[in-house]
């Protein structure tokens, strides 16, 4: 947009404005507000509004249909009040904006031709014509699409210049094995336009072996020429005889084994048949988008007339017009695909070429979307790198890269702030790695360190190098925020500490922490704190107890043959919305150590298991799997939260003791797990340690064993070791 205010002058280029709505969910919003209402039970009720951007409901439809909302009304005389208020103003305009890609250029300056609007977070004009509008003043629209993956494969190069390696990303090979390789074994996650499961399942039976297949399928994947591709793939592969429906047509539609896929096809054989002009052509090409049935008649006589003149028969000639017509409004400018399928192709090129600044490119520009960074770090697991837990003494900003690892952003952390971590970096660049916790508080003083601050860091392992207890960490933040305030203030008042910094950091420690944190505790910290499970899984224990019961992993659906299985995973998003007959189902991601997955839940299912559906929750579904089209899709049958589905297994403990007074705890913690005579249940087995000798004795009772209680009774003071059995 720069380039043409500067080539076009600055009074001629304008974008162009849109009008925002008041829609279901935002009237809610803005009149609670009003009406002072508290943030989180508008939050609620906004939630209980079916979420459909392709097709929007109204607050009308949504009260209609969802017996949640009837009941706040019902029960809730504000409520009441607010929907009144909300029905009245749901449809009027909000407020003015400008149009994601649209631009106006004109011949002279906008002022003179449309009326215009400035908006006060811009210096660039806006036409106060919307797009139809502006149109029908006389004025050309053009769309400007900023292309994220630009800038990620400008990020890489710039990862790998640090490493000694230049790279001009523009002058690729395009007849790269491994590029080619990889895009056969559908290994595209996170490759431009290739990456979709269906687009993966299409590349593995294609196996695209030049880049004009690259182009092609760029082309052909869309609702339309979509049905295509199983012939073009048929052909490719000389399953099935090459059709190119004239003689004189094979150099136009050779490249593609006889299938239209292009409008310059559509072109390049009016021209070639038909004798037309390049000007013509592209009025055929319009008339065949658009469908006018008038039109379409004169084109078709022209296109014969054309034909036979050259020598082709009049049948045939009726007979390709009707085929270049049926494909026609489907077809794809190539110039379009190929700009496209050469993006894919440059970042497939560095995927199978350079991962390990691919991946560390590709997470650094989807820094703030958690579900991103989480199918990242498991794809770039399979290819055995790591993504290694953020490090205040060896992590930047932004993803860094160091040999076969990732170093995790620490801006990635929730609330902590890019420009925060941008000076803790500078900090260490300058004054070299952090000492102690203490060093740390010390001197990253002046960057704004807060409690939440400290407790993102310390919950997402960024203080691990320092301190690895992270409940300790977290205990004494009061002490760090302390120190921290000490520093500031002796800096501020140009004071220095009476005993020397060094003295004080070396004479301070942290109290042990009051309630030690379990491996489950850890990672559900660090999934707050991150948004995803990165040094672990909180499945990692229960992995012997849920073989136990028959538990598929995500990994193992792949090859499993029974039409329903169980799966375990934890609650990553739940994207709940509403059938047309107005029935709740929901698309419900979860994840596991091997991967992440979606599976639908209908009104039954997701009625009886609201309660566990909660973001970071582990959960048993059995599900029943569909496969179509190389797509598997499953099915929720039934949810169980884990726990109660390891309960069963009758595992056992051994706990090892060293010190008498663990047995209060340990009673504590167990009689909250027994078990009922008539259920089943695992033996418990203490094993005391003196200096005389070991004695081990058998609980009567059975317990409902599983992760979570061995893990609270590891914590409990006194206990020495806790063997699973």
């Amino acid at each position: 947009i720069s380039y043409v205010q500067q080539k076009y002058g600055r009074a001629q280029v304008a974008q162009i404005i849109t009008f925002g709505k008041l829609q279901a969910r935002a009237v809610l919003r803005d009149v609670g507000r009003v009406l002072q209402m508290p943030y989180g039970q508008i939050d609620r009720l906004c939630k209980m509004v079916p979420n459909n951007p392709a097709n929007p409901v109204t607050l009308a439809e949504a009260i209609n249909i969802e017996p949640r909302l009837q009941a706040e009304r019902d029960s809730d005389p504000q409520v009441a009040e607010l929907m009144e208020i909300s029905l009245k103003l749901e449809g009027l305009y909000r407020h003015a904006s400008t149009h994601a890609a649209g631009v106006v250029i004109g011949d002279r300056p906008l002022q003179e031709l449309v009326p215009l609007y400035r908006d006060p977070k811009s210096d660039m004009p806006v036409t106060q014509f919307n797009m139809k509008w502006v149109e029908k003043a006389g004025l050309v629209k053009f769309d400007f699409l900023g292309l994220k993956t630009l800038t990620v494969l400008e990020k890489a190069v710039e990862l790998l210049a640090e490493t000694g390696v230049t790279l001009d990303i523009n002058n690729l090979p395009l007849d790269d094995t491994a590029t080619y390789e990889l895009m056969g074994r559908g290994d595209t996650v996170g490759v431009f336009q290739l990456e979709s499961a269906g687009m993966r399942d299409v590349l593995r039976k294609m196996k695209p072996d030049k880049f004009e297949d690259i182009i092609a399928l760029v082309a052909l994947y869309r609702p339309g020429p979509m049905d295509n591709i199983p012939l073009f793939i048929a052909r490719k592969k000389g399953e099935k005889e090459l059709d190119y429906l004239y003689d004189t047509l094979q150099p136009i539609l050779q490249e593609t084994y006889g299938v239209m896929i292009y409008q310059e096809q559509v072109m390049q054989i009016a021209q070639t048949l038909s004798g037309y002009s390049l000007g013509e052509a592209d009025l055929l090409r319009r008339a065949m988008g658009k469908k006018i049935k008038e039109e379409m008649a004169a084109q078709k006589a022209r296109f014969v007339d054309g034909a036979v003149e050259g020598g082709v028969p009049k049948n045939k000639a009726s007979e390709i017009f009707d085929q270049v017509d049926s494909f026609a409004g489907y077809g794809f400018n190539k110039s379009h695909a190929a700009a496209y399928a050469l993006i894919a192709y440059q970042t497939a090129w560095l995927k199978a070429n350079y991962p390990v600044a691919f991946y560390a490119a590709s997470m650094s520009l989807d820094f703030e979307r958690t579900d991103k960074l989480n199918i990242f770090k498991q794809d770039a697991a399979k290819h055995d790198i790591t993504v290694c837990i953020p490090d205040v003494n060896k992590s930047e900003a932004r993803f860094a890269i160091n040999g076969n690892e990732v170093f995790y952003a620490l801006s990635a952390i929730r609330n902590v702030g890019t420009q925060a971590m941008q000076l803790l970096a500078e900090e260490r660049k300058e004054n070299g790695p952090f000492k102690d916790v203490f060093d740390f508080a010390r001197r990253t003083a002046g960057i704004g360190l807060n409690k939440r601050l400290l407790e993102h860091l310390i919950a997402a392992g960024a203080l691990d190098s320092l301190e690895p207890d992270r409940a300790k960490l977290m205990g004494g933040i009061d002490m760090l925020l302390g120190e921290a305030s000490i520093t500031q203030t002796e800096k501020e008042t140009n004071q220095e500490n009476l005993f020397g910094e060094a003295d004080v950091s070396e004479s301070a420690t942290l109290p042990p922490p009051l309630v030690p944190w379990s491996t489950i505790d850890r990672l559900t910290h660090e999934f707050n704190a991150i948004g995803f499970f990165l040094s672990g899984h909180p499945l990692d224990d229960y992995k012997s107890l849920l073989q136990r019961t028959r538990v598929a992993s995500f990994e193992d659906l792949e090859t499993r043959v029974e039409k329903e299985v169980m799966v375990a995973g934890a609650v990553i998003k739940v994207d709940e919305r509403k059938s047309k007959k107005g029935n709740p189902f929901a698309f419900i991601t979860l994840s596991d150590a091997t991967g992440q997955f979606e599976m639908t839940a209908f009104s039954e299912v997701l009625n009886g298991s609201r309660e566990i559906l909660q973001v970071g929750a582990l959960v048993v579904a059995t599900v029943s799997i569909e496969r179509e089209d190389g797509e598997m899709r499953l099915l929720a049958q039934s949810m169980r939260p884990v726990d109660d589905v390891v309960a069963n297994t009758e595992a056992g403990l051994r706990i090892f003791v060293e010190k008498p007074e663990a047995c209060e705890g340990l009673r504590t913690r167990l009689e909250a797990v027994e078990q009922p005579k008539h259920k089943r249940g695992g033996e418990v087995s203490l094993v005391i340690m003196t200096p005389e000798r070991e004695v081990e004795m058998r609980l009567p009772n059975k317990y409902a064993i599983n992760p979570r209680v061995a893990g609270a009774i590891k914590a409990v003071p006194g206990v020495l070791h806790v063997d699973e059995v």
